[in-house]
């Protein structure tokens, strides 16, 4: 988002830039939330792009004698796999995009007072869903330890 203003720095006697610049790439235009938006989307499929390889995990379910119920093992499981991760992250992508540009559109359409940022906003929600994975998994774990001192389970020797 900073490179037309670092455009705008080298041709500073152009002023279509800067009038372009100033105005309809201005912070909290539609413009500047839509270009905002879309980078959001395309970075968070280039990061699940780069850090998860369907074939990779297609491969390791296969050594390890796993299968996908109705998948033939190899490509075809790639496949299903690539095709549920695109699912997973368009929602997911849209989600972070519309977290980001909330504070933009309550700041400047809504005239609301808004002191946190899209990045802060973003911390804030990652936060929260980890505190909450861990909760849950803390009540799973010492249920199921519960349930394991005061169920009789047969063969036991003590």
């Amino acid at each position: 988002m900073f490179l037309p203003a670092t455009v705008q720095q080298l041709f500073p006697e152009a002023l279509w830039i800067r009038d372009f610049v100033e105005g309809a790439l201005a912070p909290g235009s539609f413009l500047y939330s839509v270009i905002y938006g879309l980078i959001i989307m395309f970075f968070g499929f280039f990061y699940t792009a780069i850090v998860f390889n369907p074939q990779d995990v297609s491969e390791n379910i296969r050594k390890n004698g796993g299968f996908i119920p109705g998948i033939r093992p190899g490509k075809r499981t790639a496949e299903y796999i690539e095709r549920v991760l695109l699912r997973i992250t368009l929602p997911g992508a849209i989600f972070f995009a519309l977290i980001a540009i909330l504070p933009w559109v309550l700041i400047n359409q809504m005239g609301i007072n808004f002191f946190f940022g899209g990045t802060g906003l973003l911390i804030v929600v990652g936060v929260a869903l980890d505190t909450l994975q861990q909760i849950e998994s803390h009540l799973l774990m010492r249920h199921y330890e519960g349930f394991m001192k005061k169920g009789k389970i047969r063969g036991r020797s003590y």
